[in-house]
């Protein structure tokens, strides 16, 4: 679990409970259903319209990295590639076959197996950066629903200011009723502000920085079967790619 997650947001949150009780306010004050619905569900539907389904979708499940990121661990593909350098000096390309098997993950194993069917190394690195590009192009655009809802959420709560001011408007005979119109006029704004910067635009740029780390453990993959394919001495290999953890 990303602990540094957890203590931002409650952090964050804390700040704005501790300041209104501090001010002398109640906790019941923040809490308007009315005021969720509006900005919440107004920025739900405006996410859902300007994205693609399967965009959105992805973009939900990539919400979990916030708190369980990716697993990317640099260090054993170093040693993994290093190994490979080795094995294939002393017995040819094909040696690698029989590591093909043991990569799980298919971008890995379709790198090893061009490496072993021969491929060169230029057309080597050009395959593979095409779907590295793809790859970083569809993680980029799920992700940014997160930022598109933290750009729509403060005038969606915008929206309910004004629809609770049409409230009291109307209601100026009845004082009773006005009391409930203005709470949700400014608690609508305070959701719409609050959720934005405290929850979608971080999320979102948190997921970005989970692509570029996935992105880069990519190149440096594709930095190392090239090395190979090269013929480049495996220390070399290795000191090169030890340059991406500096």
């Amino acid at each position: 679990m990303d602990i540094i997650s957890v203590v931002g947001l409650l952090v964050g949150l804390a700040a704005i409970i501790g300041g209104q009780i501090l001010e002398g306010g109640h906790l019941g004050s923040l809490v308007q259903p009315t005021a969720f619905v509006i900005v919440m569900g107004g920025t739900l539907g405006a996410v859902l319209l300007q994205s693609p389904l399967h965009v959105f979708l992805v973009g939900m499940k990539m919400g979990r990295w916030i708190f369980f990121p990716p697993t990317v661990l640099p260090q054993t593909l170093i040693n993994d590639v290093s190994r490979w350098a080795h094995i294939a000096r002393k017995e040819g390309l094909l040696a690698l076959e029989a590591q093909t098997a043991s990569l799980e993950d298919p971008f890995l194993r379709k790198g090893l197996q061009l490496l072993v069917d021969g491929a060169e190394p230029d057309r080597l690195r050009e395959v593979l950066e095409v779907e590295i590009g793809s790859y970083e192009a569809d993680l980029k655009l799920a992700a940014k629903i997160w930022e598109s809802a933290g750009g729509y959420s403060p005038t969606i709560g915008i929206l309910g200011a004004v629809m609770g001011l049409i409230h009291v408007m109307e209601n100026l005979s009845d004082p009773s009723k006005l009391g409930a119109g203005i709470a949700v006029a400014f608690v609508a704004t305070i959701y719409g502000v609050g959720a934005a910067n405290l929850i979608f635009l971080p999320i979102a740029k948190k997921l970005l920085t989970n692509v570029s780390r996935l992105v880069a453990y990519r190149e440096m993959y594709v930095d190392g079967l090239v090395g190979i394919a090269n013929g480049d001495n495996p220390r070399l290999i290795e000191s090169r790619l030890q340059g991406y953890l500096a």
